[in-house]
């Protein structure tokens, strides 16, 4: 697959239009509008130069990548797309709406669309098209030009060869290790990951041991290169909510519902790294 679509170029999205156009690919990102394409070229561009600056990118390579990019906010410049992955903000009704308008404006009948979800289960939006066979979860992580991992998500509806040729894509082009789950919420990583967030947001909203504390005893002690509530904060805490709300929506499990703490942050637009200000303030 040579002709690809990013749908979305925030935090994740940007990470994987870049990783794409670093393979070659010609690639087309759409966003919202033009304050919001300014910005996603902004974080592209800083990623690679960074990836220059430290030697793992050679000059020429970010040049080339930087070529095989293209933005607009035009939903038809997908129409030749075989691959197109959404990566817009973790709501189910807006990437319904994607799965929507890409279904109607990708021409080739063999095209894949793709969804960045970390919970919506994904017969949801394959519902709304109609190609659900050539609809799947590929759930990459944060920062996406770094770490390895994709899971591949398949439905009940998706197809063998939809599988093959993602698995193959993500494997062979983006030099990804790609695991699979089934179609449940929160897939493997995030099923086990995000009750440990929720634990350590409980632990610091009961008074029971500081956010420095908590952090430093997983990273010290367990030797995580991350404590849980800093994680969080470079998730996202909206994200970290949305995924906690939809696991506890498919399982009702106590130990996957928000705590309030979590909701009341989220409310307050205190988002993590993102905003500036989580558990920790990332204010220059």
């Amino acid at each position: 697959m040579e002709r690809i679509g990013v749908v979305g170029c925030g935090l994740m999205g940007s990470g994987i239009a870049e990783i794409a156009a670093r393979a070659g690919a010609d690639v087309i990102v759409i966003e919202r509008d033009q304050n919001a394409i300014a910005s996603g070229q902004a974080r592209i561009e800083k990623s690679l130069s960074r990836a220059v600056a430290s030697g793992k990118v050679p000059e020429n390579e970010a040049n080339e990548a930087r070529g095989n990019l293209l933005f607009s906010d035009d939903f038809s410049r997908l129409a030749d797309r075989e691959l197109v992955i959404e990566a817009v903000a973790e709501d189910e009704s807006t990437k319904v709406e994607v799965f929507e308008k890409l279904d109607a404006v990708l021409k080739d009948p063999s095209a894949i669309l793709a969804t960045n979800t970390s919970s919506i289960p994904i017969i949801k939006l394959a519902m709304v098209t109609k190609r659900p066979e050539q609809v799947i979860g590929m759930h990459f992580f944060n920062p996406v030009p770094v770490l390895k991992l994709v899971e591949l998500i398949s439905s009940l509806l998706t197809s063998a060869e939809t599988t093959t040729r993602v698995t193959e894509y993500a494997t062979t082009a983006l030099k990804k290790r790609v695991i699979t789950s089934p179609d449940r919420a929160g897939f493997v990583v995030n099923a086990l990951l995000i009750p440990y967030l929720l634990s350590a947001v409980r632990m610091l909203e009961s008074g029971f041991a500081s956010a420095e504390d908590i952090d430093t005893g997983m990273v010290v002690g367990c030797a995580h290169p991350l404590g849980p509530l800093a994680l969080s904060d470079l998730i996202g805490l909206d994200t970290t909510l949305a995924v906690a709300e939809s696991l506890y929506a498919e399982f009702k499990e106590p130990h996957m519902a928000p705590p309030p703490l979590l909701s009341r942050m989220t409310q307050a637009g205190l988002l993590g790294r993102k905003s500036g200000q989580g558990f920790y303030s990332y204010k220059s």
